[in-house]
C-alpha cells in the first residue's frame, strides 16, 4: 500500500514593471493546479521627482512582499522603446522590481515578453487579448485589477511553468500526461502575424 505524499503549495509573484504603474500578481502552485491569490498595481505620482517615484514603487512592492510572503518571484524583461529616456526610466522601475524581492531573500527570475506569452498562450507573438483570454481559463476565479496586474499574473504563470515552484508544476504536468497515456488537452488560439 502506497501513501500519497501531500501536495506542496508554493506561492509565486510576478511583476510587470513600469514607472507609472507596476503590476503584481500572486499565484499558488499545488501539483499541477494554479490558484489565484491576489493581484494589483502599485502607482507612482508623476508630479514628484524620479527619486520619489522610485521610492513609492519600492515601498509599495515591499508592502506586497510583506503581506503575501511569496517563495519566488519573476520579473518581465525590459524591451527597448524608440525613446531612450522612456527605456531608461522603465529600466529603473524594473530594477526596483528586482531589488525588492532580492532584499527579502526571495529568488528572482527574469523572462522575456515572448517567453511569457509562449508559456501562457503557446505562441510567443500572441496578442494581449489572447493572453487575457487564457488568464480567464487558467485562473477562472480571478478578478484582475487592470491590464498591468493581468500581465503580472502572466509572468507568475510563466514562472510556474519554468520551474519557479522548484519544478513541481512541470513534474506534476508530466506525471498527469503520463498517467493519462497521452499529451493531455491543448488549448489553441488562432494567432495573427
Amino acid at each position: 500500500m502506497t501513501s500519497k505524499r501531500p501536495l506542496i503549495r508554493q506561492r509565486l509573484i510576478g511583476f510587470d514593471p513600469g514607472l507609472r504603474k507596476t503590476g503584481w500578481g500572486i499565484i499558488d502552485v499545488e501539483g499541477s493546479r494554479l490558484i489565484h491569490v491576489a493581484n494589483g498595481i502599485v502607482h507612482s505620482d508623476d508630479r514628484t521627482s524620479l527619486a520619489q517615484r522610485l521610492m513609492q514603487l519600492f515601498d509599495g512592492l515591499q508592502q506586497v512582499i510583506t503581506d503575501w510572503e511569496p517563495a519566488s518571484a519573476a520579473v518581465e524583461e525590459t524591451f527597448v522603446n524608440k525613446n531612450p529616456t522612456s527605456t531608461l526610466k522603465l529600466g529603473q522601475a524594473r530594477g526596483i522590481s528586482l531589488l525588492v524581492p532580492a532584499l527579502a531573500g526571495i529568488p528572482v527570475a527574469e523572462y522575456s515578453p515572448n517567453h511569457i506569452k509562449k508559456s501562457v498562450v503557446g505562441a510567443g507573438h500572441a496578442g494581449k487579448e489572447q493572453v487575457a483570454a487564457m488568464l480567464k481559463i487558467l485562473l477562472p476565479q480571478a478578478k484582475i485589477n487592470g491590464e498591468d496586474a493581468g500581465d503580472a499574473l502572466a509572468v507568475a504563470i510563466c514562472h510556474a511553468h519554468n520551474g519557479g515552484a522548484h519544478g513541481s508544476l512541470h513534474a506534476a504536468l508530466k506525471k498527469d500526461r503520463t498517467a493519462a497515456g497521452r499529451g493531455g488537452a491543448q488549448i489553441l488560439f488562432k494567432g495573427t502575424r
